[in-house]
C-alpha cells in the first residue's frame, strides 16, 4: 500500500480548483470506499457534488472541502516536505482525517462520519446545500472542521461581513462645478469606515475593516458617474451589528450591497484548555445543524493560498494522532452529557 505521503502526492497532482473539483472527489471516494464506508454523491449543482460517507450512524463527522484556490501547481517533494497546492489546505487535512479514521474502524469503532464539500474557497455553495439538506441519519454530535492551524484546537472564529459600495455621481466636465462625483462621495465614505471601530471582544478580539478593491470613472478630467468599492470586516459582532454600523457612515449617494456574512463561532476544545483565535473563513459558520464544530489541521495558514504552500510530514502525522485521540474524546464527552 503506498505510504500517506504518496497518496497526498497524488490527490495534489489532481487539479481541483473551486467549480473543478470531480476529480479529486471521484479519487476521494475511492479511499473511502476502500476503508469499506458507504459513500453518497450529493448534486450541488450540474458536475459538482459534496461526498458523504459513514460507517454506521456518525456521532462524530469529519469535514473539510474538496476546492482549492488558483492556481493550481503540482506536488514537489523536498525531503520531509511535500510543496504544492492544497498541500494543507485542505488535501493534507482530508487524508489525516481519513487515516485516523481507518484507525478507529480497525479499533472497531464506526460512529464516524465524512462530510466532503465543494465551493469552500468562494461561496460556500457545498456546506449550505449540505445543511439544507440534511436528514436522518447525518444528525451528528459534533464536526471537526479541517483548515490548517499549525496543529491546534481552536478556541474561535472571527465571523466574516462582506459587502460592495455602490456611489452614484452625475458625470460631468471637470472644470466646471457639477457632480456630486461618485469618487469623491466613495472616498469621503470608506475614510469614515477606516476612522470607525469595529468592536472588541473579550475571546474573539477585535474586528477590523478592508477595502479590498476600489474602482470607477473614466478619466481624469471627468467628474465621476459611479464607483465601486468591495469590502469585508473581520466580525467580533452579529451581522446585522455590523450592516447598522456601515450604513450609518455612509454619505447619501452611496449604497450598501451587502455579499455574504456570519456572526463569530466558539469551537469546541477537546478537553478543554486554550487555542488560538482565528481570523479566516471556514465552513463551520453554515453547518448549525451538524453538531458542535471543532476546528483543527496540520499546516499553517501563512502557507496557504501561497506560492510555497506546503505539508511537513511531521505536521502530517501529529494531526492523524490528533484527530484520532479527539474522536475518542468527544465520544466520551457524549456518553457523559446522555
Amino acid at each position: 500500500m503506498p505510504t500517506p505521503f504518496r497518496i497526498l502526492e497524488d490527490w495534489i497532482d489532481i487539479e481541483s480548483i473551486s467549480g473543478n473539483e470531480a476529480d479529486y472527489a471521484e479519487a476521494l471516494a475511492g479511499r473511502l470506499e476502500a476503508e469499506g464506508l458507504d459513500v453518497e454523491r450529493q448534486e450541488v449543482e450540474p458536475g459538482r457534488y459534496n461526498l458523504l460517507a459513514r460507517a454506521d450512524e456518525p456521532v462524530v463527522c469529519f469535514c473539510t472541502h474538496l476546492d482549492t484556490v488558483p492556481p493550481w501547481f503540482g506536488p514537489e517533494r523536498k525531503g520531509k516536505v511535500l510543496h504544492g497546492r492544497g498541500a494543507c489546505d485542505a488535501k493534507g487535512p482530508a487524508l489525516a482525517m481519513v487515516e485516523a479514521a481507518r484507525r478507529l474502524l480497525a479499533a472497531g469503532e464506526r460512529r464516524i462520519g465524512f462530510l466532503f464539500t465543494v465551493g469552500e474557497e468562494t461561496d460556500a455553495c457545498g456546506a449550505r446545500f449540505a445543511e439544507s439538506q440534511r436528514s436522518a441519519p447525518w444528525s451528528p454530535r459534533y464536526t471537526i472542521v479541517g483548515e490548517p492551524t499549525d496543529n491546534r484546537f481552536v478556541r474561535a472564529g472571527k465571523g466574516i461581513y462582506k459587502a460592495h459600495l455602490e456611489a452614484h455621481g452625475i458625470a460631468g466636465h471637470s472644470s466646471e462645478p457639477l457632480g456630486p462625483s461618485a469618487i469623491h462621495e466613495l472616498v469621503e465614505s470608506v475614510r469614515r469606515l477606516l476612522a470607525a471601530g469595529w468592536g472588541e471582544h473579550d475571546v474573539f478580539g477585535r474586528g477590523s475593516i478592508n477595502f479590498g478593491q476600489i474602482e470607477g470613472g473614466v478619466a481624469a478630467n471627468v467628474v465621476a458617474a459611479s464607483a465601486r468599492a468591495t469590502l469585508l470586516v473581520r466580525t467580533v459582532e452579529a451581522p446585522e451589528v455590523v450592516e447598522e454600523r456601515l450604513r450609518a457612515h455612509l454619505g447619501e449617494h452611496v449604497e450598501l450591497v451587502p455579499s455574504k456574512g456570519y456572526g463569530p463561532v466558539e469551537f469546541v476544545i477537546p478537553g478543554g484548555g486554550e487555542g488560538p483565535v482565528i481570523s479566516f473563513g471556514t465552513d463551520a459558520p453554515y453547518l448549525p445543524g451538524w453538531g458542535q464544530p471543532l476546528l483543527y489541521g496540520p499546516g499553517s495558514i501563512r502557507d496557504a493560498h501561497t506560492a510555497d504552500e506546503k505539508l511537513t510530514e511531521e505536521s502530517f502525522e501529529q494531526a492523524v494522532h490528533d484527530y484520532e485521540r479527539a474522536v475518542v474524546a468527544l465520544f466520551e464527552r457524549a456518553e457523559a452529557e446522555r
